[in-house]
């Protein structure tokens, strides 16, 4: 009997079909120039070359880091003439420069073992149950934001110690209680610290595109996100607590001794040099963040007066300034803090002014109406936008003056509508750092389904904190 010849089929790969999809609209966009003579044949160049870009972020062809991606787009709008003051804008901005020595922050937390140590010091305070050890990572949470803004750091540091703690706990894994511990733990690496301007990646990136657009230039400051964020966020990571406790009900109780969180915290010995060191000078830094409006001082020259410090004390070596953190994610973000100058200066921010501002009329009659209008979007525009809502808030950011010229929304508002969106969960694809946590806890963390439950907790938190922060905002005068 002759043998079956069997064909191998080529793979279908999504990915790239839907990357060279993109790719083509953005071309279209490009050279047919669609929207003449409203935008000109310059600014519908700008458009192909982040619509083509947006499709890198998003489906990531043979890997090609966000920065390479980026370093595409910044010579997309050289090459049809866009002045380079605003092409690398955004690598001149205060805001890149909070960031690069804040990531540094985040590298010597984990470096000297600081951050595990804080951990553990927190855990063992608590008694072994499930209402203890949530309260526990609350705590942690908000440390490790005070001392580095690097979220994928917290979750770096954060996720391995809930894995051992759950482990120790002897929970199933993929229990309900497992999961339970283990997103408490995430959640908190992720979302109080996004409450002030230091405390999360949010905080730089956020004002680093406020200040490419003239008219919110200087807006966001360390008091300035404090006073319109903290409220809401601190609200809706507390009510993400309690609702996740009651979504995933766990049944299988905590029964060990407290000493047994005793010993491993004893495992770690005397705190080291580089371990103080490290310390005082991430307290004095977040000292100075705090009290900015005493001394004046401006958030990057404290940022890099701590960088400094931390160097000359030997807690970063020379060597290390290279490899201790992503420059891929610094040189994807000092892109995107450019656009802004670019759609300025090639016209195309006075465009989409025109176009989108008066789509916003109809909700822009009552500020509950407008607020949940643009966050139920947003929440659904992130199964698209998967690069951190990047992207977007590049696109949005130029026309907020206008919106609140046209409708009397201050724009200090777009802090916590951009950060609650952007951090939305329901599929872990839309969140990178769930990836990073997924990545630590492998199968032994949660199901697909407890978390798919939790992101709609979350996205109940953000209503019921929104429910109060509408009228908070009201009385501080954010809405004509």
């Amino acid at each position: 009997m002759a043998e079956t010849q069997l064909v191998q089929r080529p793979y279908f790969n999504v990915k790239t079909f839907g990357f060279w999809v993109v790719v083509l609209v953005g071309l279209v966009v490009g050279f047919t120039n669609p929207w003449a003579p409203g935008l000109t044949p310059l600014g519908h160049k700008v458009l192909m070359g982040l619509i083509i870009a947006v499709g890198l972020w998003v489906f990531k062809p043979a890997n090609i880091p966000f920065s390479v991606s980026g370093c595409l787009l910044m010579m997309i709008y050289l090459f049809y003439g866009i002045n380079p003051t605003k092409v690398f804008s955004g690598f001149t901005s205060n805001a890149l420069w909070v960031l690069i020595p804040a990531l540094y922050f985040g590298f010597v937390l984990a470096k000297t073992g600081l951050g595990k140590r804080i951990s553990y010091l927190v855990i063992k305070a608590f008694k072994p149950s499930y209402a203890g050890l949530m309260i526990a990572w609350v705590i942690i949470g908000l440390l490790l934001s005070a001392l580095t803004p690097s979220i994928a750091v917290r979750v770096a540091i954060v996720m391995p110690l809930a894995l051992s703690c759950v482990e120790v706990c002897k929970l199933e894994p993929r229990s309900p209680g497992r999961a339970l511990i283990l997103l408490t733990a995430w959640a908190m690496a992720l979302l109080p610290g996004t409450g002030w301007l230091t405390g999360s990646l949010w905080g730089p990136i956020v004002m680093g595109m406020f200040n490419a657009t003239p008219a919110l230039n200087g807006l966001i400051t360390f008091d300035s996100w404090s006073k319109v964020a903290f409220l809401p966020l601190e609200i809706m990571s507390l009510l993400l607590i309690v609702g996740g406790y009651f979504a995933l009900r766990p049944a299988q109780p905590i029964s060990i001794s407290k000493e047994i969180f005793e010993a491993e915290y004893a495992k770690l010995g005397p705190m080291s040099r580089s371990e103080k060191a490290a310390g005082m000078i991430l307290l004095i830094c977040f000292i100075l963040f705090a009290t900015s409006q005493i001394h004046h001082i401006p958030d990057a020259a404290i940022c890099l007066g701590g960088l400094f410090a931390l160097t000359a004390a030997g807690v970063i070596k020379t060597q290390e300034l290279g490899t201790g953190i992503s420059w891929d994610l610094v040189i994807f973000i000092g892109v995107a803090m450019s656009l802004g100058a670019v759609f300025a200066d090639a016209g195309v921010s006075k465009w989409l002014s025109s176009v989108l501002v008066p789509m916003l009329d109809p909700i822009s009659g009552n500020s509950w109406i407008f607020v949940f209008a643009v966050v139920f979007f947003l929440f659904l525009w992130r199964f698209i936008d998967i690069a951190v809502l990047i992207p977007t808030m590049a696109i949005v950011t130029p026309i907020i003056p206008e919106i609140a010229a046209s409708y009397g929304v201050n724009p200090l508002v777009w802090i916590t509508i951009f950060v609650m969106a952007g951090n939305c969960f329901f599929l872990s694809y839309q969140n990178m750092f769930a990836l990073i946590g997924e990545s630590i806890v492998g199968d032994k963390g949660w199901t697909p389904a407890q978390f798919a439950k939790y992101g709609f907790v979350y996205l109940v938190a953000c209503i019921v904190a929104l429910l109060i922060a509408i009228p908070y905002w009201t009385s501080l005068g954010m809405f004509d």
